[in-house]
């Protein structure tokens, strides 16, 4: 049973998102770096006191009680984008890029207009509703400086051709009537779809130099917003690359950014999608060197780096080979002809826990520089001379270290403190391996048991899901996932929470993440997370297979209700946030990259529209009325599809709200939780209710 302790247990762990330091003390250290990365200083949070202290890796020293106000830069425009030396900044207005030196201010572009303007991407993940909320009035411009500080690369965003659609807010802040937002959002095989034109401006000439190539196909995210387009580093070069709509191809190009001209360095091709990252909005994993290349790719099965002439495009040989992914590239001596990276698979224990390496561009002498089991998230300075190095993994607190190439702890900086979370009654997620339903592949989650837990209880139990491919659900990192808004909150009210990744998400060999193509209307592999269940089950009586529910955010809301669609014997309650229920009518990239392009039968499989009269249990929709990127027609359809069949459900339409629902964080979860408390436990839930939860700006740039 759900008690008003366990709600404000669970209110604790979810304003977690709210309030960094408040449970957890020392767990994320991030570098602000002095003397281009020579020294550098961090901030530690504990509750609303914040403590400063200085590293001197070289000295091997780590000081407190540091003052960083000298070396913070004046509140500047954040909507501007400033030169490396500081004298020039860039920022948008309306349309039309302006640059400004001191008091100094010149346009330039003049010829900007409406859905054909500079420095911004697509409209359909440009978060106009949170940027709006949170008091900005876009993004800062799209647009990449010169190493040398004397040029601008940016581009130009054609989507007038682009659907257009709706939103209606019900109820403007300042009380008036209802107003419409509208923006372009492509579907699933419109022949219209956004462009971006690389544009470099040479500053210091004043002159403006057009790519002389055909403009970039540019569905979801801006080129430069991705690092898909970037400076050598002599600032004579831009190098970008691209795709066909069908995404078999991958391709280097090199322009002159005094002339525009382009040509092809170099090229892969494929059966299926050619990516430079398994993850699908990842960094790309291409390093553009002094006479080579070295390039990302999956042709032998794994995710491996190639090295190639950047001048003649020929195949030099593998780098790296085996059966593991690289993850990162961290970082490239040239000198020494060494490149460190991050790889998975390396731990026999877990396939997805992240190893620092190193080999030589020859493709010999690897070495394994973090020589443990645990999962390294890495930070490098800029000079390449060492690298912050967080270890842990999903019950092992994060210690924060410097280290060196060779793996030698330069500085021990911080191990997180985590008594406040634990004297609130959670306890650290379990690691877990099962079969997936083939009976043969490995496939691993995490089990969140309920707070005061009591193995001769027995207890309900909830999937906390998101399906891919484009990430993986369960980090193998101390916060597994989620941004801490699912699991632990969910365990605490009550539930034994289970997370996992099915066959079809990224992390593992390329079959693995290949199950997913063409089949988004498995919603990443739900059979996998039923086979789970029953596994994990019979070792463990106190989790009650008969009460059984399901609860996903976007990609997650769809995977949801599709989890009580296709395994209603399974799933008898779910809550279904900002749900993509059909594909048909839902992002172009996202189900292009998914299903493939001109795949109209995969498209409506992938719609719960379709299949809304096999509902059998308690579904509960949440969506924002502003969602600008599912948007809020989504649950509408298939509110009207179950409405159609004659089902019962539960419809919540959060005026104004957005995507994330951030700003109706704790009523939203609250609502979730009431909802799978009464159907899933039978009972009441308690009457406490969780005070809303104000995040800030800064840390909603971290989130972000």
């Amino acid at each position: 049973m759900s008690t008003a302790a366990n709600y404000q247990a669970a209110e604790q762990l979810l304003r977690r998102i709210a309030r960094p330091g408040e449970l957890v003390v020392g767990d994320k250290v991030r570098p602000q770096w002095i003397e281009d990365g020579r020294r550098f200083w961090y901030q530690v949070r504990d509750g609303d006191d914040r403590q400063f202290i200085v590293v001197d890796p070289a000295a091997g020293t780590r000081t407190p009680g540091f003052d960083p106000m000298p070396f913070v830069a004046a509140p500047g425009n954040p909507l501007e984008v400033s030169s490396p030396d500081g004298k020039v900044a860039v920022s948008r207005r309306g349309q039309d890029l302006w640059a400004r030196s001191g008091e100094r201010e010149w346009a330039l572009t003049t010829d900007g207009e409406q859905d054909y303007g500079y420095g911004y991407g697509p409209d359909v993940l440009s978060y106009s509703t949170l940027m709006r909320k949170f008091g900005l009035p876009h993004m800062p411009p799209a647009l990449a400086w010169s190493p040398d500080s004397a040029k601008v690369l940016a581009h130009r965003t054609d989507q007038r051709k682009v659907r257009q659609t709706h939103l209606i807010e019900s109820r403007p802040a300042d009380g008036g009537a209802p107003v419409t937002h509208t923006q372009r959002y492509a579907y699933p095989g419109d022949a219209d779809l956004p462009f971006a034109e690389l544009v470099v401006f040479d500053i210091a000439a004043g002159r403006t130099v057009h790519a002389q190539c055909d403009p970039l196909l540019m569905p979801e995210v801006s080129p430069i917003a991705a690092g898909w387009a970037w400076w050598s580093e002599d600032s004579a070069t831009v190098y970008f690359l691209t795709r066909p709509r069908d995404q078999r191809a991958l391709t280097l190009n090199r322009m002159d950014a005094s002339t525009g001209e382009v040509t092809v360095v170099l090229s892969e091709t494929g059966t299926n999608r050619v990516a430079p990252n398994q993850l699908i909005y990842g960094t790309p994993l291409v390093r553009v060197l002094a006479d080579e290349v070295l390039w990302f790719s999956q042709r032998d099965g794994w995710g491996h780096l190639y090295r190639y002439d950047l001048h003649t495009g020929e195949l030099l040989g593998q780098v790296t080979t085996g059966q593991w992914l690289v993850r990162e590239i961290l970082h490239v001596d040239e000198t020494n002809r060494l490149v460190s990276f991050t790889a998975g698979g390396l731990v026999a224990e877990d396939p997805y826990r992240r190893t620092v390496c190193r080999i030589g561009l020859d493709g010999t002498g690897f070495t394994v520089v973090t020589d443990d089991s645990l999962d390294h998230v890495v930070t490098v300075a800029p000079n390449g001379e060492y690298f912050v190095d967080s270890a842990s993994t999903v019950d092992t607190p994060p210690v924060t270290t410097v280290r060196s190439w060779t793996g030698e702890v330069l500085v021990s900086l911080e191990k997180a403190d985590i008594s406040r979370m634990i004297a609130t009654g959670w306890t650290a997620p379990e690691r877990f391996r099962v079969k997936a339903a083939d009976g043969t592949t490995d496939i691993y989650g995490v089990l969140y048991k309920p707070r005061d837990f009591d193995p001769a209880q027995s207890y309900a139990v909830v999937d906390s899901i998101y399906p891919g491919p484009q990430v993986t659900r369960v980090e193998p990192c101390f916060e597994p996932g989620g941004m801490g808004l699912d699991g632990e909150p969910l365990a605490a009210v009550g539930f034994v929470v289970v997370a996992l990744d099915g066959r079809g998400t990224p992390g593992r060999s390329k079959a693995f993440l290949d199950a997913s193509y063409g089949r988004l209307a498995d919603a990443g592999s739900l059979e996998d997370h039923v086979a789970a269940l029953h596994q994990l089950a019979e070792s463990r009586p106190w989790m009650d297979l008969s009460r059984v529910g399901v609860m996903g955010h976007s990609g997650g809301g769809f995977a949801a209700a599709r989890a009580m669609l296709d395994f209603p014997e399974i799933f008898k309650a779910g809550v279904s946030l900002s749900g993509s229920h059909d594909a048909t009518c839902f992002m172009q990239g996202w189900a292009e990259t998914v299903d493939g392009p001109d795949n109209p039968e995969a498209w409506t499989r992938a719609s719960n529209v379709g299949i809304a009269a096999r509902l059998e249990g308690k579904l509960l929709l949440i969506h924002g009325e502003l969602d600008d990127t599912v948007h809020p027609d989504q649950s509408l359809r298939l509110a009207d599809a179950l409405i159609a069949a004659g089902k019962d459900f539960d419809l919540v339409i959060v005026p104004g709200a957005e995507h994330l629902l951030l700003d109706r964080l704790a009523y939203v979860r609250t609502r979730s939780w009431d909802f799978l408390v009464r159907a899933l436990m039978g009972v009441e839930p308690p009457a406490y209710r969780p005070a809303p939860i104000v995040i800030d700006p800064e840390v909603l740039g971290e989130m972000l």
